[in-house]
């Protein structure tokens, strides 16, 4: 197991939410055991051969959901799951944008005595195989984040993070898809949780390789709704 002097009463433990990433999960789960942590996939309702891709890989804990309730429904999921044996999650998402080995290097942040969410910030987010809507969703996410009473973060829709566990079950955050990584950012900064960053690697592949469930309009509505929240939340009840 990967830890420094600094780290050695730590336990780490991998959570890989997946919907429909048959082709590429195997490979995340299998490079992320190679890391030494417990790895739990959860499986968000599936209509795919994900679980068929995964279910011969040995040691690893796999969660299902029978329905798809979102990606934040699933890490909260793995959160509970891991809360068991580990007290920080590391979360990677399973479509292969991210290399499991950069774990390293967002452990390597935190500092001693201190229970901080790390977020990978993507490195290397421009060029043609990088999505329009990955470029301009960091910068409005990141915008709106802070006028929410977030962190000033500089890529709070990263999906490579850890998470102190159990602070992060309790956060009390209500969004269950996408935009649950953007609140969780706002509750923590509330609750004085720090917020760190590290640099990761980014892997965008060549268009129609990399399967991604965002859904542009449908969830730029869902993020505006969920910041209109926020941010009345901080008006009027944050004096």
């Amino acid at each position: 197991m990967i830890e420094s002097k600094n780290h050695n009463k730590n336990r780490f433990a991998f959570v890989v939410p997946v919907y429909n990433h048959a082709g590429t999960v195997a490979q995340v789960v299998e490079e992320a055991q190679a890391l030494g942590f417990p790895v739990f996939v959860v499986d968000d309702g599936s209509t795919d051969n994900t679980y068929d891709e995964i279910k011969e890989i040995k040691g690893i804990q796999i969660l299902r959901h029978k329905q798809n309730h979102g990606k934040g429904a699933a890490i909260m999921t793995g959160f509970a799951a891991v809360s068991a044996v580990a007290n920080w999650a590391i979360t990677i998402d399973a479509d292969s944008q991210h290399y499991p080995q950069d774990a390293k290097k967002l452990i390597k942040v935190i500092p001693k005595n201190a229970r901080p969410i790390v977020v990978g910030v993507r490195a290397g987010m421009v060029g043609k195989d990088v999505p329009w809507t990955s470029s301009f969703g960091r910068k409005f996410s990141n915008f709106w984040v802070r006028i929410s009473g977030g962190p000033a973060v500089s890529d709070s829709q990263s999906g490579f993070r850890i998470y102190p566990l159990p602070e992060a079950l309790n956060l009390k955050t209500k969004a269950r898809r996408f935009q649950f990584e953007v609140e969780i950012l706002v509750h923590a900064q509330r609750k004085g949780m720090p917020v760190m960053e590290a640099p990761v690697r980014v892997n965008y592949h060549p268009k129609g390789e990399r399967k991604s469930h965002f859904r542009p309009f449908v969830d730029f509505l869902r993020n505006s709704s969920t910041f209109t929240r926020l941010i009345f939340h901080r008006i009027f009840f944050l004096k």
